[in-house]
């Protein structure tokens, strides 16, 4: 059932799993704050609700965000909100879950286990535009029932140590994190980069707070304890700095977010005003690796010259260059 009318359909969702029934409400990622409120009664009634031997178990309820910030070039800036994580965050770890799949399949396992759990409030962001698929399906499924892990096929630092940490949450985050690791390994060949995808969000928080959080030794495995690690997020930046604060380490993660920057945009000039861009990313990087801030200095002209580039042709045709939008991993 559909409407234009966000806090109404959320009242039919949970009428509907008060019923004993399951399901989700489909929401505009920037539309979904008009039950900012709903959705903090429930998760309250939620958390009461569980300390009651009792009360019976309820399906969970489960929020599809989509027509994400990324991708809103003719909704422009009135449309540009990822800010819900950060309302989903202040509630009770006992009852919330956040994901953000990188592509179908692990939409498809994301879903297929929100559908399945009860007693929570499941926030799953996902674009409705086309993507590309990185994971087969059981690559997908144990990489979400993981919920982080470091994508081999996109890296290269095996029995090495990594120079640079690139970290993604989110699909379009995560396409431009790839494009900035491969545009690297394209042109510096000696480069060590170990690529992370995380898409359960509460894995970064440490487990002593929230049920799904990873230990210290198991966030170090991932994100090490010295490199650089460039995190491109979804979201606020600040979030994922809220999250890992206490990690050993936390002085090294440079995250890279929506950061209230946006008008009528191509994805990838949108991303440019945010510095989320592949060119920005890619540049962070060779600023952070001691052996390549000088010795790569022309690499990061051409990356500068390459980013104007692409911002002169969204500018002129209101579109990005097809070498943007028809990309793949070249590996």
């Amino acid at each position: 059932m559909e409407m234009l009318s966000e806090h109404t359909v959320e009242g039919w969702l949970e009428g509907y799993i008060l019923s004993g029934r399951h399901g989700f409400i489909n929401s505009y990622e920037p539309i979904i704050h008009v039950i900012d409120s709903m959705f903090n009664q429930h998760a309250k009634w939620l958390e009461k609700c569980n300390e009651l031997p009792w009360r019976a178990n309820v399906a969970s309820l489960n929020l599809l965000i989509t027509a994400l910030v990324w991708r809103q070039d003719h909704n422009g800036f009135t449309h540009q909100d990822p800010g819900f994580l950060d309302v989903v965050a202040n509630k009770s770890p006992s009852v919330v879950r956040i994901y953000l799949p990188p592509d179908a399949n692990c939409l498809l396992s994301v879903a297929d286990h929100c559908l399945r759990s009860v007693n929570y409030v499941n926030v799953i962001v996902a674009d409705k535009q086309v993507h590309l698929q990185y994971l087969d399906m059981d690559a997908a499924t144990a990489h979400c029932t993981k919920g982080a892990g470091i994508w081999d096929w996109a890296s290269n630092d095996q029995d090495h140590e990594p120079d640079v940490v690139m970290a993604s949450c989110g699909d379009v985050p995560t396409m431009e994190s790839l494009a900035a690791t491969a545009l690297l390994r394209q042109d510096l060949p000696d480069i060590k980069v170990r690529f992370v995808n995380v898409v359960d969000l509460f894995k970064l928080v440490p487990n002593t707070e929230h049920p799904h959080g990873m230990t210290d030794r198991e966030f170090e495995a991932l994100f090490t304890q010295t490199k650089p690690v460039v995190f491109n997020f979804h979201s606020y930046p600040w979030l994922i700095h809220r999250l890992t604060y206490r990690r050993p380490g936390q002085h090294n993660i440079h995250v890279r977010g929506y950061k209230e920057k946006g008008n009528i945009n191509t994805p990838l000039e949108l991303a440019i005003r945010n510095q989320t861009d592949r060119f920005s990313l890619a540049i962070d990087a060779i600023d952070r690796i001691p052996r390549f801030c000088e010795r790569a200095s022309h690499l990061r002209e051409a990356l500068l010259n390459e980013q104007i580039k692409c911002k002169n042709h969204a500018y002129d045709f209101g579109i990005d260059g097809r070498d943007i939008t028809d990309w793949t991993w070249p590996f």
